[in-house]
Order: structure tokens, then sequence, then C-alpha cells
């Protein structure tokens, strides 16, 4: 690996973003690959983007995306790893809720051969450092149980806010995005498997936010949403193109799947 794309969608984060991009930024001056640090804004309503636009001094290779309207957590995501230059490009939740240093059991995994790598907090060797209250527990294997069984991903955590993608398969799935705020996460898998791209989920220590709440009419959102996943791939909406080993060809479908995208 040449260089590590790091990706953080932004929304009303001024609290919080500081913070977390220091000790993204510590993390990274101590190794020994090139790096980049984008932060996508997502048309915050408070300081968010003049933040990380004063950090930007102080900050190597840190770069704000400001986009002054908001469009869903989803849209910004994919914005940031296909504007992203790095070979390995890892989203991960402005909160911090799971480091940056996970990335390290994650990129060996590239070089075995996988073109995606998420952070579980589901299986074993996981640690989940600070829990959710139990009935936000149960409600939500409840709810992940309903989601898996709609449109099955063949993972155990298919939410956490931390998910590494090859450059190529980037370049392949967010172009076909469609989910732009509570399901995302399901589609871009979804694709991803669809596209047989190889998928591998390692375990991660996850801090829950106290103030991170999701209501819910967010999951009857979700669940909308999956059903629409659901509903996109039963009718052929997603114009998947074959892999091909030419890359020449494929930077030239890839381009004309984001003309379509």
């Amino acid at each position: 690996m040449n260089k590590l794309s790091i990706v953080i969608p932004a929304y009303n984060e001024e609290q919080r973003i500081e913070h977390t991009l220091r000790d993204v930024a510590e993390f990274l001056k101590t190794q020994n690959f090139n790096y980049e640090i984008l932060v996508v804004n997502d048309g915050s309503k408070d300081n968010t983007a003049e933040v990380v636009r004063n950090l930007e001094q102080s900050i190597p290779k840190l770069r704000l995306v400001d986009n002054k309207e908001n469009h869903g957590k989803g849209w910004v995501t994919k914005q940031g790893m296909l504007e992203a230059a790095g070979d390995v490009r890892l989203f991960m939740d402005a909160d911090n809720s799971t480091k940056v240093e996970e990335i390290l059991k994650m990129l060996p995994l590239f070089e075995q051969g996988y073109d995606i790598v998420i952070g579980s907090r589901r299986i074993v060797g996981s640690k989940i450092a600070v829990h959710q209250p139990w009935i936000r527990d149960f409600q939500g294997s409840v709810f992940r149980l309903i989601v898996h069984t709609l449109v099955p991903l063949g993972v155990t955590d298919s939410q956490c806010g931390f998910k590494a993608f090859s450059a190529k398969a980037s370049q392949s799935v967010f172009p076909l995005q469609r989910i732009y705020r509570w399901a995302f996460d399901v589609e871009i898998l979804a694709l991803a498997r669809k596209m047989k791209f190889n998928i591998k989920e390692v375990p991660v220590t996850w801090v829950n936010d106290a103030d991170s709440h999701v209501k819910f009419s967010g999951k009857v959102h979700m669940l909308l949403e999956v059903l629409e996943i659901r509903w996109n791939l039963w009718t052929g909406k997603y114009k998947i193109l074959k892999k091909t080993d030419n890359p020449s060809e494929e930077s030239v479908q890839t381009d004309r799947i984001k003309e379509r995208a």
C-alpha cells in the first residue's frame, strides 16, 4: 500500500471533530505510509467547517470538503470515498467511537487479497467499551435480524461506521449507491456482495456515544430504505458491470458508471 485515505463525514460536529482529528493525526504521523485525511462537511448548521478549516494549518494532509447543503451521511461518504486518492480508503465516524488505530488490523488483509474490510462489534475478539442501554441493544438485535433477512449480507455488523475499501472496490461500488441516509451501509455491502468482492470482518473496540440517539422513526426510515434496496436488487435497478482484468477497460467502465450515478 502506498497511500491510506481517511474519510470522515461530519454534520454538526463542532464539539467533537477537533479531538477526533488530532487523535487521527497523532496516530498517522507515527506510521511509515503516506496518507490523507478528508473531512466531508454535510451542510452543518454549526461551526464544523470553520473548526476543520482552522486545523488545516496545524494538521498535515488534512483537507475539508465543504458542502453548503445537507444531503445525508451516505451522500457525503460516497463523495469522500470517490474523491479520495488512497490505495485503501477508510471511512470512520466523526465521534471517534472506533479509533483509527484499528486500521492496523485491516491493512494486512488487503495484502491477502480482500477488497473490503469492515469493523464489527459482533464477532469474537470485539470489545464494546461503553454499552448502550439494554433496551436499545435488544431493539438493535431484532432490527438487524429483519434487515439481514431482507438483504442478506454475509456479515454480522453492517452498521459499524468503520469500513475500509480498496481503490478498485471504492470506484466500483460507490458510483452505484442510491441510498444516502439511514441504510447506505446496507446498500454498499449488498452491492459489493453482488459484485463478488471479497469482504472480511475484523473485531474492533467500540465506545458508545451517549449523545447519539437513533429514534424509532429513524429505524422506520431505515427499514423503508432496506425495502427499497431489496426492490432495486430484484428489479435490476443497479447497473452492475462485470469486473475485468484489463485496467484500461476497467477505468472506462468506472467512468461510465459515474456518468450514470
